[in-house]
């Protein structure tokens, strides 16, 4: 029994770095379909999961009226389903896409440590705390996920591993190496560098005021790169629900 044991332990360990390697790839490979991908699915988790959140909120906030408003609630939480796939499918392209295949690696490997850090929380809050990994996960997993990715993106910058962005050289690229039309990836990986160059220049405005290292770490939280979280969050709570399913089935 132990070694069964140990070896369905080790089956779905294996199956979940192979989910998140698989996404991993699937967004340096094919960043278009990934982020269509991930619009629909936020989409259609949060029509059921807003709807039923909402049924719960709105009465502590309006009284017993609104309780009875099955219409309301399936109107607002689809609203916000869609708030939210939109945000997730954007961050996605924006991320993903672009002409740099070395930045896009590195992303998509920061992205998938991000995505399996968020299952393993999950799937700890689910062990410790007996909370639920889609719920959790859809509602509360996005900003620290998208802090992790921020941080991670300003590691890789400090290290050189991602190439240095300055206005000059974007503003290069624009005038001369941009096409009068060009692709969504050329447009991408523009926007990407512009985030980077802001990103830059907000921490040398706040460097003198609060110095280089509070600076950095305001960067890291107010980059637009946090909105990534929203696209780590839907997968990270995807894979956490399957391999408590698997656990409480195998184990």
């Amino acid at each position: 029994m132990i070694i069964l044991r140990i070896l369905a332990n080790a089956l779905i360990m294996a199956g979940e770095i192979a989910a998140v390697t698989a996404l991993a790839a699937a967004a340096f490979y094919f960043p278009f379909a990934f982020a269509g991908g991930t619009m629909v699915l936020s989409f259609l988790l949060g029509l059921r999961l807003e709807v039923a959140r909402l049924r719960y909120e709105l009465p502590f906030y309006f009284g017993g009226l609104v309780r009875r408003s099955a219409f309301l609630t399936a109107l607002v939480g689809s609203f916000e389903a869609l708030f939210k796939g939109l945000l997730a499918g954007v961050a996605a392209v924006f991320t993903f896409a672009g002409t740099n295949a070395d930045r896009r690696f590195w992303v998509a490997v920061l992205f998938g440590v991000c995505t399996y850090a968020g299952a393993a929380v999950l799937r700890l809050l689910s062990l410790r705390a007996e909370a639920l990994p889609m719920r959790w996960g859809y509602f509360r997993l996005a900003p620290p996920l998208g802090l992790l990715f921020s941080a991670g993106l300003a590691l890789l910058s400090a290290a050189a591993v991602l190439p240095a962005t300055n206005v000059t050289g974007i503003g290069w690229d624009i005038i001369f190496n941009t096409p009068a039309q060009p692709s969504v990836a050329q447009v991408s990986e523009l926007f990407f560098q512009l985030k980077q160059a802001f990103d830059e220049f907000i921490v040398k405005a706040l460097s003198v005021v609060f110095g280089a290292e509070w600076a950095r770490l305001i960067g890291i939280v107010i980059s637009v790169n946090v909105l990534s979280g929203f696209v780590s969050a839907v997968y990270a709570a995807l894979i956490a629900q399957g391999v408590r399913t698997a656990e409480e089935t195998l184990l």
